[in-house]
């Protein structure tokens, strides 16, 4: 396993300079239990209500076409778990650490990954344009609310890619096999939270063997400010406007949902002619 960073507790969380300098080095931070059990005991029936209701569905057509589907009935951050997680300030306090204390939330991502999903391929998720141009950061939050163990699917990541200026897919031909320097992370208790520099090579890896079992994620990705950031959800004003109505910031990270800090969606699928 790799190093991970003790924070019994998060209201005083605070970084080590080696933390810091782990981050910047290898691009990831492991923190077993990060979240307090009553949040995540509110979230997961939250991510349960999102996959079998067909919100998630419906927030992914909204996604796709939006044209025909318009906004989605629900956003992520509507429910009030999931908000929380999302401004939860031992979780901000810790970014400000990272990233300075300006920085904008930029997407919300909630699922409950059945046993027998296949795996995610290698890939990064860092978003600015210019793939050379790496001149702020961008984290993933991914929160294992169940944890980590050996029935549920795995996460690899390839510590120091993000220090490598290359497309997203650049090694997606390899799919989820296991590729030189890579570290697995698969033992996790409740509630842990892995902090990913969004330019680092990750795979999801499914359980070698056995039926496994149901794994639970929520991915809160945030950016740095000082550049304009391409979303990657069309509805993206709708989504910052109801964090800020919502005031999930609780008044103290007046950035958070600024919309200026963004750039106009573009899709990335080119839409058919019509006529």
């Amino acid at each position: 396993m790799p190093p991970q960073i003790s924070v019994s507790q998060p209201g005083s969380t605070r970084l080590s300079p080696a933390d810091i300098n782990q981050f910047a080095r290898l691009g990831y931070l492991v923190l077993p239990g990060f979240l307090p059990d009553d949040l995540v005991t509110r979230v997961r029936p939250e991510v349960d209500r999102w996959v079998d209701d067909g919100l998630r569905a419906r927030s992914v057509a909204s996604c796709t076409d939006p044209d025909a589907h318009g906004l989605p009935p629900l956003l992520e951050i509507e429910m009030a778990a999931h908000g929380e997680l999302v401004g939860h300030r031992p979780l901000l306090d810790l970014l400000a650490q990272l990233m300075g204390e300006e920085f904008v939330f930029h997407h919300l991502h909630s699922d409950r990954q059945e046993p027998g999903r296949p795996g995610k391929a290698w890939h990064h998720d860092y978003e600015q344009q210019s793939p050379g141009a790496r001149t702020h950061t961008m984290v993933h939050t991914l929160h294992y609310l169940d944890g980590l163990d050996e029935e549920t699917a795995s996460l690899a990541v390839l510590p120091g890619s993000h220090l490598q200026h290359e497309a997203k897919t650049a090694r997606a031909g390899l799919g989820t096999d296991l590729i030189p320097g890579e570290l697995v992370i698969d033992r996790l208790p409740r509630g842990s939270t892995v902090i990913l520099h969004s330019a680092l090579f990750h795979a999801r890896r499914p359980a070698p063997d056995g039926p496994g079992k149901t794994r639970y994620m929520v991915d809160a990705s945030y950016c740095q400010v000082g550049i304009r950031w391409p979303p990657v959800k069309p509805f993206w004003r709708h989504m910052l406007r109801r964090g800020r109505e919502l005031g999930l910031d609780h008044g103290s990270w007046p950035e958070l949902f600024a919309d200026r800090h963004f750039s106009e969606y573009v899709s990335p699928v080119p839409k058919p002619r019509r006529g």
